[in-house]
């Protein structure tokens, strides 16, 4: 009987590959993910918006690739919405009130 009411208590989700207890929130070093990891990519796609022009090698030949064929500034600064709009959506359902 006793249990029964243990494995009542146990939400299965893939066919029991992974499993969890009911109530439960997600821990707080993945809610911190879930900030981390967009800011980071944020980050990291405007500073290699235009190509690693800062580089000591190769950065004079991005920059003269830059300046034959063009930037996309516009269309890199809607993808960059796009993904400052994702990790709001991400942020705030991590973020709100836990419901099982």
């Amino acid at each position: 009987m006793d249990e029964k009411s243990e494995n009542n208590d146990i939400k299965e989700y893939a066919d029991g590959w992974i499993t969890e207890r009911r109530g439960t929130d997600a821990p707080t070093f993945l809610k911190a993910a879930f900030v981390i990891i967009p800011l980071g990519a944020l980050t990291y796609f405007f500073f290699y918006m235009n190509g690693e022009t800062f580089h000591s090698e190769r950065g004079k030949l991005v920059e003269g690739f830059n300046k034959v064929t063009g930037t996309a500034n516009g269309f890199m600064y809607f993808v960059g919405g796009l993904i400052v709009i994702y990790a709001i959506f991400l942020i705030l359902f991590a973020f709100k009130k836990f419901r099982d």
